[in-house]
């Protein structure tokens, strides 16, 4: 059963409608004031689920519950048991949720922290930490002979000149940098304009992918994942169109 079904609901302000209504979809009901948004969903769907469900408990259960009015519908098909709650203050504390008042927060925070996968909600990829060796497993995957270069970021679209930190790569001894998508030589570095965003990634290793790179691929990660902050990327040298590996070892997003 995929929809809810209803034929001639009459209930308070509604005239007689026929409605089909999707399941399992969140469904927004509009309109103007007295069109029967309340009719429709508290006193027609909620109250007719509602009282399905208490009829098909035993006696003794349905004496401790209200049996709800049968609303003036002629039929409704595909419902099942309804939670119903109203825009309005149902307690007095102020830190109750929709969570803790239906009793279901507790479920759904364990759901989420166990079963959900956290998504970065700018660029939709999965926030998880890394290992170095994660790391390198990843990039050995890759087709052997395929020319790379590990980049470390050290600035990400923030706007100034940014002329020591140039000179404080070249100092620490590295030899080139990608600023703004070109590869640059640090000896001499373009001017870079005050009031434009710029990035600056140094280029802390270029390879070609071999199975007994091991080693050097995990010096080279710690290397780059200290000098950023614990951001790495590894992108081909031979075309600039292909996706960007991106490594992160903090529990967010690279």
């Amino acid at each position: 059963m995929d929809k809810i079904e209803v034929r001639g609901a009459r209930t308070h302000n509604l005239k007689n409608i026929n409605l089909v209504i999707p399941r399992d979809k969140l469904i927004v009901v509009t309109g103007l004031s007295g069109s029967g948004k309340s009719s429709l969903a508290f006193d027609t769907l909620y109250a007719e689920g509602q009282r399905r469900y208490v009829e098909s408990l035993s006696a003794y259960a349905r004496q401790f519950l209200s049996l709800m009015e049968k609303p003036d519908v002629d039929h409704i098909e595909g419902l099942s048991p309804a939670i119903s709650i109203e825009q309005k203050s149902t307690s007095h504390n102020p830190r109750s949720t929709v969570g803790t008042i239906t009793e279901i927060h507790d479920y759904l925070r364990l759901l989420f922290a166990r079963v959900g996968e956290p998504r970065c909600p700018d660029h939709d990829v999965p926030l998880a930490a890394q290992t170095v060796s994660q790391m390198v497993d990843n990039v050995l995957s890759q087709p052997e002979g395929k020319r790379l270069m590990l980049l470390a970021p050290i600035i990400k679209e923030r706007k100034g000149e940014h002329t020591k930190t140039l000179e404080n790569l070249a100092s620490q001894g590295y030899i080139r940098a990608r600023i703004d998508g070109e590869v640059c030589d640090l000896s001499d570095p373009p001017k870079l304009e005050l009031q434009k965003k710029h990035t600056i990634e140094v280029v802390i290793d270029r390879f070609k992918v071999r199975n007994d790179l091991s080693q050097r691929l995990a010096e080279s990660f710690e290397t780059a994942l200290e000098l950023s902050g614990g951001t790495a990327v590894v992108a081909d040298m031979d075309d600039e169109k292909a996706e960007e590996l991106l490594f992160s070892a903090n529990f967010a997003c690279p």
